[in-house]
């Protein structure tokens, strides 16, 4: 299994439809190539105040790399990436368990 984590910070109230617009589109294209949701939620608790908390955390399971590697490569998604990368800042990461 594979695991892609998203940690999420809306850049600004002003940025949050673009983002929005962007969680619809996203999501039929994930499934598509074969991954599943297992956190998409802006309910998160710091454990320590030290930890700067995003505004919202993705995990999505695949069944290998190649599989995550081709929905973010393909053209389908190429054609919205641009509303994420304008409206949010992110970090993500791969997890091969």
């Amino acid at each position: 299994m594979v695991y892609f984590i998203v940690l999420v910070n809306i850049k600004s109230v002003e940025n949050r439809k673009e983002y929005d617009d962007y969680i619809i589109k996203v999501k039929p294209i994930i499934e598509k190539y074969g991954g599943k949701y297992i956190v998409r939620s802006e309910n998160i608790t710091a454990l320590c105040d030290k930890l700067q908390k995003p505004d919202r955390i993705i995990i999505i399971q695949w069944e290998d790399k190649k599989q995550l590697l081709n929905c973010f490569n393909s053209k389908e998604y190429i054609m919205i990436k641009n509303k994420r990368e304008n409206s949010v800042e992110s970090k993500a990461f791969i997890v091969e368990a």
